[in-house]
């Protein structure tokens, strides 16, 4: 890998340590930043696995690493955590025009788009599966084993990530996803514009038509807080269950009674999701 990478900061964070990088990337062409988690016991003998963590709507590399309290189990546990950014960001890349936050930057959606003015810089999903995983093993003590979880758009990336690419993946967990995009506002306004008006192209970007069409290998963990304000009308974690009923992966999804959409739900169940995908990286 010969792209250069630039650090922007380093703490020292229960033995092991958080940083913070930015690079060139050829994919979206524009300057990405990511952050990475690496536990104390990796080396460069003891090359550890990786867990890819997508953020949400309005997130950045840093929401997840500065919010989740995920880095003590990550250091106990010997896995080091992955975050990139949500989109592309810099000078020419497109925004949505009404500066809307669910759409544009921010709001990439972590698929490739084939519409102008799209295209050119919003291609998140070779981002995510090709260009920053190279990256990283290129760059630090880590093994090719990995597996990829996020949250709500960030749940909808992981998990039509890890259902197309189960070769590269170990597991998949998500919390709040949007599992049907097709069928929600959020998914129908991203997809209208990145995607075109071909709603047949839509369904390679949706977690239940992929579960239908494709079943999954993985195991996969849900965690939905059935007080989240946006469950009926834009997550649909019943769509999921449904489509994975009728080819029957290893899917558990856990409704959890008062939890809501933020960052303290994620916070009160990061250390199950991490230890369930330590079961499945060894």
């Amino acid at each position: 890998m010969s792209i250069d990478i630039e650090m922007v900061s380093q703490a020292k964070v229960f033995g092991g340590f958080h940083k913070q990088y930015t690079h060139p990337s050829k994919v979206l062409q524009c300057d990405m930043k990511f952050a990475v988690f690496i536990p104390s016991s990796a080396s460069t003998d003891n090359p550890v696995p990786v867990f890819y963590w997508l953020s949400g709507l309005t997130c950045t590399d840093e929401n997840f690493m500065q919010k989740a309290g995920a880095f003590r189990v990550a250091e106990e546990l010997g896995i080091a955590i992955v975050a990139p950014d949500t989109s592309p960001r810099g000078e020419g890349v497109p925004d949505d025009p009404d500066g809307a936050y669910d759409f544009g930057l921010g709001a990439g959606f972590y698929l490739n788009a084939t519409q102008e003015p799209w295209s050119k810089h919003y291609q998140m999903y070779d981002y995510i599966v090709q260009e920053l995983p190279e990256l990283v093993e290129a760059h630090f003590p880590v093994s090719t084993v990995k597996s990829i979880s996020g949250h709500s758009m960030g749940g909808h990336g992981a998990l039509t990530i890890g259902i197309k690419n189960p070769e590269q993946y170990r597991a998949i967990s998500a919390f709040s996803p949007i599992t049907n995009p097709t069928n929600c506002p959020w998914g129908q306004k991203a997809f209208s514009r990145y995607l075109g008006s071909d709603q047949e192209l839509w369904k390679d970007y949706d977690s239940c038509e992929l579960l239908t069409t494709r079943g999954c290998t993985l195991p996969i963990l849900v965690d939905q807080g059935d007080s989240d304000g946006f469950l009926e009308e834009q997550l649909k974690p019943q769509a999921l269950e449904q489509a994975a009923k009728q080819v029957d992966p290893s899917l558990t999804l856990r409704m959890q009674p008062g939890y809501d959409h933020s960052y303290f739900f994620i916070q009160s169940f990061i250390d199950d999701h991490l230890r369930f995908h330590a079961e499945y990286l060894k």
